[in-house]
């Protein structure tokens, strides 16, 4: 979201205008993150044209290449990309995380998602997309060879001794011979293992499906929660599921995405959400909102009546994103939203935590979620960018060092520091224990 996660950041006066293919873009994102000293820069993925009706700032770059050019003019911040297990090949995204963790020095993750957007199928010779079941049932096997193909080719096998003629150890050097249902890749990989050992692994699902494959693999977690309750839910389930597959919860970092705008009084934060909101377009909203459930037509539900349950389709059916879609229904229902109220409720986050107010009051509610156990740090989704990420990096940053809540200054130079996670374990079993 280069111009603002709120959809209508494009528009608004205090948002950035370079294009979105223009490279500085994102060095002055990361630069402010950098010198706020944040863990990481993480970039989102689509793998379909945008189909908003040219309503909606798109069109971004491709993530490892932006985040190759990016390891060159940054020192210290982490580098997060996402990558699909649905519809990339396991050997050559192992050759091209392994290459930008070296090419980084140990400072990139790899964002593993399943891809739920409608008609991405077809951009990969489809006739259909790809049943969330078996999505998740492929990303087993992908990340497994994956891991494997990383596992194969490790660091210690790089003699490069110049006297004895001998620049590999050959018995080092494994054939990761990976054989799955779905996924097969005999290897060994041709990148030999990276500073971090291999890239950071981080996961964003929220079904039940979802939350187990986080158990088993994520090193982080993003996730998305309207409300602190159920990100406190959320947090306690998945770190009690890690011990399953016998890890710690402190194996796993959970990050809920927050959307703060900051102003120097509630009313300024206020002004924000109303201007950016007055900026939107219901038939962006809709068209989100459509993709969210596999395709659903709401243009004939009325946009001023409050929303019932036969307005959505049964959530549990969906195949797009399935937890997200039971989330928007059950915040319409239980709060009694129009389809119009709905629909700016997610334009700015799109079913992330948006917060208001004055600096003081956005790290008030960091530090509230932070120590009852609702998250273990924050994805930041600044609603406008450059002007609104400036605001919290400047003002919020600050009062959190003060409370003793967030670093001075980099402690280590890997993205595994920066999260604070152990050396790289064994990958767990399948099989959940009893």
């Amino acid at each position: 979201m280069p111009r603002g996660h709120h959809e209508a950041a494009w528009r608004h006066r205090t948002a950035t205008r370079r294009a979105l293919t223009d490279f500085e873009l994102y060095v002055e994102a990361a630069r402010i993150a950098e010198n706020a000293r944040f863990d990481a820069v993480f970039l989102a993925d689509a793998l379909v044209a945008p189909g908003n009706g040219g309503l909606v700032a798109s069109g971004a770059l491709e993530p490892l290449t932006l985040l190759s050019a990016l390891a060159a003019r940054t020192e210290t911040i982490g580098l997060i990309g996402t990558a699909s297990t649905t519809y990339s090949h396991a050997y050559t995204l192992a050759r091209q995380f392994a290459s930008l963790d070296h090419l980084s020095h140990g400072r990139v993750g790899w964002n593993i998602v399943t891809s739920w957007l409608p008609l991405v199928g077809a951009n990969y010779g489809l006739e259909d997309d790809v049943p969330h079941a078996d999505r998740y049932a492929i990303a087993e096997e992908f990340v497994e060879a994956v891991d494997a193909l990383w596992r194969s080719f490790p660091a210690d096998a790089v003699l490069d001794d110049q006297a004895s003629g001998r620049y590999l150890d050959p018995a080092r050097v494994v054939p990761a011979d990976y054989r799955g249902e779905r996924i097969r890749t005999r290897g060994p990989l041709n990148v030999p293992g990276s500073p971090q050992g291999r890239p950071v692994y981080i996961q964003a699902g929220q079904s039940d499906t979802g939350r187990d494959f986080a158990a088993r693999w994520a090193e982080a977690i993003f996730t998305a929660h309207i409300n602190k309750e159920s990100a406190r839910t959320f947090y306690g389930d998945v770190k009690g599921r890690a011990a399953a597959y016998g890890r710690r919860g402190e194996d796993i970092v959970v990050l809920p995405g927050i959307s703060p705008a900051i102003g120097s009084t509630q009313a300024e934060a206020e002004r924000v959400w109303e201007e950016l909101d007055d900026l939107t377009s219901t038939e962006v909203g809709l068209s989100r909102l459509s993709a969210r459930f596999g395709g659903h037509d709401f243009t004939g539900v009325p946009l001023d009546r409050p929303l019932r349950a036969g307005d959505f389709p049964d959530p549990a059916k969906v195949e797009a994103s399935k937890s997200r879609a039971m989330g928007y229904a059950d915040v319409a229902l239980n709060e009694g939203l129009t389809l119009r109220q709905l629909l700016r409720k997610l334009a700015g986050a799109r079913g992330h935590f948006t917060a208001t107010g004055t600096p003081e009051a956005v790290a008030d509610i960091i530090e509230d979620w932070f120590t009852t156990g609702a998250a273990d740090g924050f994805n930041v989704m600044p609603p406008i960018m450059h002007s609104q990420f400036e605001l919290f990096a400047t003002e919020v940053v600050p009062i959190l060092r003060r409370r003793g809540l967030f670093r001075q200054e980099y402690v280590g130079s890997t993205l595994r520091a920066h999260f604070g996670l152990g050396p790289v374990a064994e990958p767990a079993p399948l099989a959940r224990s009893a």
